[in-house]
């Protein structure tokens, strides 16, 4: 059974955007960002990462700090009952420093890859999801993807998704 699904951006919608985030110490949630989380995995939706990491070709962390990362953010969500369903990141980038992530991918935003990577894993009811970005490539990635995208620009992220998720009653995406 298909079910709908929350794409959060990482840098700028769940954690403050402050350059090249990839040390534990580092990361600063954004103001509701973990409840956010929570309200989703509530509402029965798959909540879901996706986010660029340029840093990695840029020489200037490895993907093992990316993936601590997460591991890290999976647990800090564990604390307050909330999951994330799975976490995609690119780690190429067009004019990476390193080599071997030199290369235009399908999964770097605004492409789709990621959104359409997670959609043959899990059974996800596109046209009740949403892609919540902090920017235009992350909404150019949802429409590409068929997916509604929201524009995050401050706030509490929390209480920006409760106005949208459905309560047990409506089963739809508020407009």
């Amino acid at each position: 059974m298909k079910k709908p699904a929350v794409f959060f951006d990482r840098d700028g919608v769940l954690n403050e955007d402050d350059g090249y985030v990839f040390e534990i110490s580092k990361l600063k949630w954004i103001a509701g960002a973990r409840e956010a989380v929570k309200a989703a995995n509530d509402a029965g939706y798959f909540a879901f990462v996706i986010t660029n990491q340029s840093g990695v070709a840029r020489g200037l962390y490895q993907e093992h700090h990316v993936e601590a990362l997460h591991r890290w953010m999976a647990d800090d969500l564990a604390r307050i009952g909330a999951r994330i369903d799975a976490f995609e990141y690119c780690p190429y980038h067009p004019d990476a420093v390193i080599e071997r992530y030199r290369k235009t991918s399908y999964r770097r935003k605004p492409a789709p890859g990621m959104i359409t990577d997670l959609l043959e894993r899990f059974p996800v009811d596109l046209s009740r999801s949403i892609l919540i970005g902090d920017k235009l490539t992350d909404l150019d990635a949802a429409q590409a993807a068929g997916v509604r995208g929201l524009l995050f620009s401050g706030g509490d992220l929390a209480q920006l998704l409760r106005s949208i998720l459905p309560t047990k009653q409506d089963g739809l995406l508020k407009r």
